[in-house]
């Protein structure tokens, strides 16, 4: 006979049914583990919501840190009184440029022509009676000169700065009456009286914008003298055709 096994001992052969966790481990889950760490080392971090991100400060705990404060941008040192000194330093220059250029320059003047050249070639296409403006002050500036054939007649167009530096235009042309004042003062533009001058009997008329105009109606030609000067300034250039 074989003799008896120890009854605290159980068969390593025995094969548990399926499910069953081995006789001799003890049923249950875990809970601690079988291999500790070994002392001073670190913690392992396990992904997941609360893994600390790629870029974040952690501390050798596994913990997250507070990121560091952000350096505030430097503020300007710079008073209101500074940026001023800086700015009337600029303008300064440009004041005494500008001051140069309009005293001796001539940086606000207009740039006068001749018209003699313009009216002798109107003269000589004796398309219509050619007057020119007389009596005028020097403080009338003459800026434009122009004589052209154009469909239906011909115009000789005089441009004029005023005394008070206005512009104001001196057309003489014998296109008929009825196309050349629509065309010159709009559609719109009606009559408004009339008006004598150096024995002459001119019309008061409408025009574009803030412009006024007086009309010369004759067989052979019309005369119209329009621009944004006042009335006063109109009827001297008005009066000075002969």
């Amino acid at each position: 006979m074989e003799p008896a096994q120890p009854a605290d001992r159980v068969p390593t052969d025995r094969t548990p049914p399926d499910g069953q966790p081995p006789a001799d481990l003890p049923a249950g889950p875990v809970t601690g583990p079988t291999n500790p760490p070994a002392s001073g080392a670190e913690p392992a971090l396990v992904a997941g919501a609360d893994s600390p991100e790629r870029g974040e400060p952690v501390a050798e705990t596994g913990e997250r840190l507070a990121p560091p404060p952000r350096a505030e941008p430097a503020k300007s040192e710079r008073s209101p009184k500074d940026m001023a000194i800086s700015l009337l330093v600029l303008l300064v220059p440009i004041a005494l440029l500008l001051a140069f250029y309009r005293g001796f320059l001539g940086g606000d003047q207009a740039n006068t022509v001749d018209p003699a050249p313009a009216i002798e070639q109107a003269r000589s296409a004796n398309v219509f009676p050619v007057s020119q403006p007389e009596g005028l002050g020097s403080d009338w500036r003459t800026v434009s000169a122009r004589y052209q054939t154009v469909e239906g007649g011909a115009n000789l167009r005089l441009g004029y700065l005023s005394p008070e530096g206005r512009g104001v235009q001196l057309l003489q042309s014998s296109v008929p009456a009825e196309r050349l004042i629509p065309a010159e003062l709009t559609d719109q533009s009606q009559p408004q009286g009339p008006t004598e001058l150096a024995g002459r009997n001119w019309q008061r008329y409408t025009a574009r914008g803030n412009q006024q105009a007086l009309v010369l109606l004759e067989p052979t030609r019309t005369v119209i003298v329009v621009g944004d000067a006042r009335e006063n300034e109109l009827r001297q250039l008005a009066g000075s055709v002969r």
